[in-house]
């Protein structure tokens, strides 16, 4: 008989197959709870994350375009230097003292102005000594001048006396033989008017030729005393133009550049050692350092642009420096247009040179990571613009602002050429 229990007047009645049941029900549910969650997990887990997003103002996009491309390499490192014909290097003529400056470098100069002054006690004693010289020379010509001229007058004298003689004895002769003919006189007296006559037409002749030999003589003579005077005159003008010289002159207009060594009141200089440099503004070219892997492909005449941050002007390649300095080669660009204001050596300067001319090609952007030649990872944009796809992109020569595309995109599609590394670990961004 079933155990029964008043309790308040209320019977309560055991029932222990209600109570397993309920145990078995609340099992049964934890279990399901256990595999729902376990379910959860695993799904949660296998679910790809969310796309990140990207402030669109922050991207850089460009669009893939067919057409002509030209490929050009960029010098962003550059400076205005001289020409080799527009340095003008002014060196000292002696051995001198720098007693005075008067003008500093980076000043205008025309080619009369006067740069420095110098001193040379012994150039001065050595022009003295060159001024009496040429004095004593011009002296000695005069004198000896004289002295052949006083000569050459006896002789002359003398000459004229046996051409009178002669001039006498002709005629004598004449006359004699027109009075042997008539008989008046003897053969005897004939003969010796002839030979009287004979004997003085030699004594004629020497006399001429002798002061033929003399004059020549004579001006033998002058013309080695007049050597004398130009060797003097010469050695005058070199120590007059040395002493010019010490007044040191731009010889050229332009811009007056420092020395690599400046030079000090007082400092001795010898003879030789440049004390100043001009420098042509209208005569200077352009250099540019370009990156060795670029300048591969540089070659002479080739047309490039200069920008001088306050005009770019047109000029063609010059000289590609053969050594490798830094990773960079110094390439000479000569300036086909006139300088902007302001333009003098040494000013910074980029720019770029046109390699080729490709025609009919697939072009984008240069992206801002990645070289020619290679495979690049972008972001192209989705159709609708609000997101953006990691693609595979094949590219080829490149140039400063542009590559050529081989694979991975089409004529119209749009890629972001910004640095998007911090994307790396996902393949798709959103847009906002």
């Amino acid at each position: 008989m079933a155990r029964q229990v008043l309790y308040h007047g209320v019977m309560d009645i055991a029932r222990p197959d209600l109570k397993k049941k309920k145990m078995r029900q609340y099992a049964i549910w934890a279990g399901v709870a256990v595999v729902v969650l376990a379910v959860a997990i695993v799904a949660v887990s296998r679910l790809k994350p969310a796309a990140p997003s990207v402030d669109r103002s922050t991207v850089w996009p460009d669009t893939v375009k067919r057409g002509p491309m030209i490929r050009q390499v960029r010098g962003s490192t550059g400076s205005l230097v001289p020409r080799e014909d527009s340095i003008e290097l002014i060196p000292a003529q002696t051995d001198a003292t720098i007693v005075r400056i008067r003008v500093l470098p980076g000043a205008m100069v025309t080619p009369d102005t006067v740069l420095m002054d110098l001193a040379d006690p012994q150039l001065e004693q050595e022009l003295l000594n060159a001024q009496l010289a040429l004095k004593a020379a011009q002296a000695d010509y005069k004198s000896l001048q004289a002295t052949l001229e006083s000569t050459l007058m006896d002789k002359k004298t003398a000459a004229a006396q046996v051409n009178s003689d002669y001039t006498q004895d002709q005629l004598q002769a004449q006359t004699d033989k027109a009075l042997f003919d008539l008989g008046v006189i003897s053969g005897l007296t004939y003969s010796k008017s002839k030979n009287t006559a004979d004997q003085l037409t030699t004594q004629h002749q020497l006399s001429h030729e002798q002061l033929d030999v003399n004059q020549k003589a004579i001006e033998v003579q002058l013309a080695s005393a007049q050597t004398k005077i130009d060797q003097a005159k010469a050695l005058l003008d070199l120590y007059q133009k040395q002493a010019q010289a010490l007044q040191v002159r731009a010889g050229i207009s332009g811009v007056l550049a420092p020395l690599a060594v400046p030079l000090q009141v007082g400092q001795h200089v010898t003879a030789g050692t440049s004390v100043a440099e001009v420098i042509q503004l209208d005569k200077l070219k352009a250099a540019l350092q370009i990156a060795e892997t670029q300048a591969r492909d540089i070659q002479i005449g080739q047309p490039a642009s200069i920008d001088t941050h306050n005009g770019i002007i047109p000029g063609h390649v010059t000289r590609i420096d053969p050594s490798v300095v830094n990773g960079t080669r110094t390439v000479d660009v000569a300036l086909d247009g006139p300088l902007p204001p302001g333009a003098v050596p040494q000013l910074s300067v980029d720019g770029t040179i046109d390699l080729e001319r490709m025609t009919d090609v697939l072009y984008v952007g240069r992206p801002a990571l990645g070289n020619e030649n290679s495979t690049l990872s972008l972001f192209k944009i989705d159709a609708d613009g609000k997101g953006a796809v990691r693609v595979p992109v094949k590219v080829g020569r490149a140039s400063v602002n542009s590559v050529q595309v081989l694979e991975g995109l089409k004529e119209g599609d749009t890629v972001i050429l910004s640095d998007m590394s911090r994307e790396d670990a996902v393949d798709r961004i959103r847009l906002e």
